[in-house]
């Protein structure tokens, strides 16, 4: 039977996320990036209608935890192990093995090998992230013998996917994986019927260009991507280059894609003044609401706006996301939804 990936705007029984906990990896950032964290899983729960497990490490972060979301019912704290939260790469992939009918059974997750990011950020606990998922969740581990990280892939509902040749034929993930090699892993491994294959990812994207912070579905047949905010906006070379491959593409269906294009965060750096890789195609789709990172407020503001263009039958919201993007990444690289297994 077909394997496929069911696409983030379908019906989810439950959404992992990960809560900042180790202190000397966050430092003085822990403590504001719990707070944006917190404030994620809030809107999730209340506005969302996700039931949020909400993964913590420690007594320390279980009690920040706590303090922080007490009040909310349908936050679940769950002890577990990792190396930090990036649970869209070191969690699992969940395929459903019956895409032609309108219900989804057998749902399972799908893991696979990880080795830290081409190497740069070898954590302890982290390659055993999707296994404690898989186990919270209920399902025996299944893992897939080549390197993959989930955010280096987007997902239609009906096959197709978009990727970024920088990350995914990165000889640091899977030396000698060419186009058609790389295309058959995902085809056996997740049903993936076409690869949209895009270029390069942001500037100084440490995870070698994830698509998830350069071109999103939003429905079958339409891809959001940005377009560049300032006359000093680092990334806009690359935006108008994706959007011009896009163009030019159709999807599993045949279908040509649909570009949308939505307004960046424009330039943004670190204390240093290096550029960092903000990105509000980072957004997290919910089953009542889509949450778009926000690191300036008139960039956020205009995205927030497009954004609800595209999601007429879900409240967007825009959250801070300043203080997680000092670790790297945003909404969508700290989560990863279960879909709704109907009886």
């Amino acid at each position: 039977m077909t394997r496929i990936v069911p696409a983030e705007w379908e019906a989810h029984q439950a959404m992992w996320l990960g809560f900042p906990s180790h202190a000397n990896l966050w430092q003085e950032d822990l403590i504001p990036a719990q707070a944006e964290v917190a404030a994620l899983a809030r809107v999730l729960a209340e506005m969302g209608d996700e039931h949020v497990k909400l993964m913590v490490m420690g007594e320390a972060a279980h009690d920040a935890a706590r303090r922080l979301l007490s009040d909310v019912k349908r936050v679940e704290i769950v002890d577990g192990r990792f190396g930090d939260i990036w649970f869209r790469d070191t969690g699992p992939i969940y395929v459903a093995d019956d895409p032609d009918n309108d219900d989804l059974h057998q749902a399972r997750p799908i893991s696979f090998r990880n080795n830290g990011w081409g190497g740069k950020y070898h954590l302890k606990h982290d390659d055993e992230v999707a296994a404690q998922i898989a186990e919270a969740d209920g399902f025996p581990t299944s893992v897939e013998d080549f390197i993959l990280e989930g955010g280096a892939l987007d997902h239609d509902g009906h096959g197709t996917v978009l990727t970024t040749r920088q990350c995914l034929l990165n000889p640091n993930r899977n030396p000698g994986w060419t186009q058609s090699l790389a295309e058959k892993a995902l085809f056996q491994a997740l049903g993936v019927r076409k690869v949209v294959w895009l270029d390069d990812g942001l500037v100084n994207d440490h995870t070698d260009g994830h698509v998830d912070n350069l071109a999103r579905f939003v429905a079958p047949g339409v891809v959001a991507c940005p377009v560049s905010l300032g006359m000093d906006d680092p990334n806009a070379s690359v935006y108008d280059h994706t959007a011009r491959l896009l163009s030019n593409q159709t999807d599993a269906r045949g279908q040509p894609l649909q570009v949308v294009r939505i307004p960046s965060p424009g330039r943004f750096t670190d204390d240093d003044g290096e550029i960092v890789p903000a990105s509000h195609m980072n957004f997290l789709i919910a089953n009542d609401c889509v949450v778009v990172p926000v690191y300036k407020e008139r960039a956020g503001e205009l995205a927030v706006e497009a954004l609800q263009s595209l999601f007429p039958e879900r409240n967007v919201v825009g959250l801070s996301s300043k203080a997680i993007l000092t670790g790297g990444g945003s909404f969508h690289c700290i989560s990863q939804q279960v879909p709704l297994i109907k009886a």
